[in-house]
């Protein structure tokens, strides 16, 4: 495991489909950081009926997004766990800038890391996917082709339609790329090419993990 300063957090952002959960697990197991999102503490926090969940729950019920205030409560709890005394890995958050600097009150950041996909090969990966309703074991009509005993019966789940994928990009770039050039200005921002084999782009993962360490 390597050695990293107490307390330093890192961040993983990249568009849906460019592979973060693969890539948040090595950045994990390098680190010894814990992998969190903010769904997941949600989820967690309604599922224990705590006073922050309980808040929270009442405007998911209405449809509303969670404000800010409740998520970085939801962070600041986090961080006081004992796993969390070395600093956590952030999937997918902050969002925007004010959520950056809100971060950055509770915990230094070290390190950004982008999975850089262009958005057709995004678009690939996704709508070419296929779930089996029977087992849950997702195929790809390119990559990973469904068996013939199962082939009739692959569905294409409704939000892998290209529609959507595209709707869903054009949230996610409207939203990175002020935080991008946000980083960038501070010298944390590690730019991946998140477009090749999986094995490759873990290798780039690691590499840079790997540098941050050794500077």
């Amino acid at each position: 495991m390597v050695s990293w300063e107490r307390s330093e957090s890192i961040i993983l952002f990249g568009p849906p489909g460019a592979g973060k959960g693969t890539q948040s697990g090595l950045i994990s197991e390098i680190t010894g950081k814990p992998q969190v999102s903010t769904g997941d503490m949600l989820r967690e926090a309604v599922g224990e009926q705590s006073d922050v969940g309980n808040e929270a729950k009442a405007y998911m019920e209405k449809g509303l997004l969670v404000p800010d205030s409740i998520i970085i409560e939801l962070i600041r709890r986090r961080l006081q766990r004992e796993d969390a005394s070395d600093g956590l890995l952030f999937d997918g958050f902050p969002r925007t800038i004010p959520q950056a600097q809100a971060l950055e009150g509770l915990t230094p950041v070290s390190m950004v890391l982008s999975l850089n996909v262009p958005d057709d090969i995004i678009i690939g990966r996704i709508t070419g996917r296929r779930t089996d309703p029977d087992t849950g074991e997702i195929y790809h009509i390119a990559h990973r082709p469904p068996p013939d005993d199962v082939v009739d019966r692959v569905i294409q789940r409704t939000d892998d339609t290209e529609e959507t994928v595209r709707q869903r990009l054009s949230t996610f770039h409207s939203q990175t790329a002020p935080l991008e050039s946000y980083y960038r200005e501070k010298g944390i921002l590690v730019e991946i090419d998140g477009a090749g084999p999986m094995g490759e782009v873990s290798t780039l993962v690691r590499d840079a993990v790997n540098r941050r360490t050794e500077g």
